[in-house]
């Protein structure tokens, strides 16, 4: 059966071939002609030949030479991760509360700031990619570099942002956004379930507080199979997260579950394995392989930034609680391999672009470069490496968002003096039913207990 959420069956179908392939499985050209057949002749589509066309995608045989090892249980994941330091110290509590308070103020403004420029980032415009349809549309006005939120003034050019409301001259909050809204499901299900919350409780947190229009691609095609399971089956634990992740879900290797790390890395600040448990629980049930991987590596990330400021040592503490042999880990060594060799962060985006670009504008992977190269080249500087997760395209409130909660964890509220935090007005005003407009001062101290909670569990 085809629960269709976020595209038509055969959208579906489309993108499951794409994502076969990435897994590692021999995709036949002949099967890639029959769907575009199926596309041109839609008028006249027959949903139970697109069924039977998912039983031919679900046998496809594995390439023999597909040589990464990409396990999505916890227990293999750590067999095949690297050493680290699975621990670090932690600031003391009256530091962490601004620091939690930072967070919270970096992961808005990186949100905001790349908002009105998501849809130009990851589509492009005007017969360009979204990097370079970015940067014309700040030369135009005059305000390349990036160096506050987007201004909607025209220019004659026909390029056009959305999101009014994280413009310049309108913004004043942080709008409803996921970004944001995940961060927050997972401040309630650690208040609600504590550290031993299972992937359930998160499921249920998001049918309690998330309205269905908020769920994305992934997400939306795991809440659907969910849902169309356990009413039936209430009390049994037959929907797995095998099924929940993979039925008719081409998106299970994109940055849904990536956006999903920052509440569990607060939660466990100085402890990085642990942020990457929690992550592993929450994406679990929606993604797959790197899927699965970028939520660990940057939950891993931001937990250490409360402790650590150098940005490669940061991306190796993430590496550490991932597979080594994966397809996020051989590309993020690669990309600060390379950043050694690029002057400047546009040099970087250019290799970034060449060697990733194939990746769909919302994948794990490039995405995840897009966030480290803004780390190493923005020197860990705030402001800086936050704008430059937008200058680069794809994914940019997504890019931004996490970045921001990186360099805000590092720095603290206290050494915030950019331009982007003060028009919040410490603001966020989401489409999260019982968090319907808050402060991020009430979030960093809700964030505090939940971190005093967590850690009195693993420290004990």
């Amino acid at each position: 059966m085809i629960f269709t959420g976020w595209d038509t069956p055969l959208g579906l179908a489309k993108a499951e071939l794409v994502q076969k392939e990435y897994e590692g499985f021999l995709v036949p050209d002949t099967l890639k002609d029959q769907v575009t057949a199926m596309d041109s002749d839609r008028d006249e589509m027959d949903f139970a030949a697109i069924d039977d066309l998912f039983m031919v995608i679900d046998k496809l045989p594995a390439d023999p030479q597909f040589t990464y090892a990409q396990p999505n249980d916890l227990h293999g994941i750590r067999v095949a991760r690297p050493a680290g330091p699975r621990q670090l110290g932690t600031p003391t509590e009256s530091d962490l509360l601004d620091k939690f308070h930072g967070a919270w103020i970096g992961r808005a403004a990186g949100c905001a700031l790349g908002k009105p420029v998501e849809n130009m980032g990851i589509r492009g415009q005007q017969g360009m990619i979204g990097r370079k349809a970015i940067r014309t549309y700040l030369q135009n006005r005059n305000d390349w570099p990036l160096n506050d939120y987007f201004s909607g003034v025209d220019a004659g050019d026909d390029l056009q942002l959305s999101c009014p409301l994280s413009q310049r001259e309108q913004i004043s909050f942080m709008e409803p956004d996921d970004d944001i809204h995940y961060t927050l499901i997972a401040l309630r299900v650690l208040e609600e379930y504590g550290p031993d919350f299972k992937w359930r409780n998160v499921a249920a947190t998001w049918n309690a507080c998330l309205p269905y229009n908020a769920i994305c691609t992934a997400e939306t095609q795991a809440i659907l199979n969910y849902n169309n399971a356990v009413p039936r089956i209430a009390a049994s634990d037959w929907v797995t997260p095998e099924y929940t992740r993979t039925n008719r879900n081409p998106y299970r290797e994109w940055i849904g579950a990536q956006i999903r790390a920052d509440g569990w890395g607060y939660a466990c600040a100085g402890n990085p394995e642990l942020a990457a448990e929690f992550a592993y629980r929450d994406a679990c049930w929606t993604h797959t392989g790197n899927g699965i991987y970028g939520e660990m590596m940057f939950a891993a990330i931001i937990a250490a930034s409360f402790v650590v400021t150098d940005a490669i040592e940061l991306v190796h503490i993430g590496l550490s609680e991932i597979p080594v042999n994966c397809k996020l880990a051989e590309a993020s060594l690669a990309a600060v391999a390379q950043a050694s060799h690029c002057d400047d962060f546009e040099a970087y985006m250019d290799w970034l672009e060449v060697h990733y670009g194939d990746l769909n504008g919302v994948h794990t992977v490039n995405n995840a470069l897009v966030v480290i190269g803004s780390m190493i080249f923005g020197n860990m500087d705030f402001h800086q490496s936050i704008c430059h997760s937008v200058e680069g395209g794809w994914d940019t409130d997504c890019n931004g968002a996490t970045c921001g909660s990186i360099v805000g964890a590092m720095c603290g509220s206290a050494s915030l003096h950019s331009s982007l935090v003060t028009p919040l007005n410490d603001t966020v005003r989401p489409s999260v039913i019982g968090f319907q407009e808050i402060s991020m001062t009430e979030l960093a101290e809700r964030t505090l207990r939940v971190y005093q909670k967590v850690s009195g569990s693993w420290r004990s």
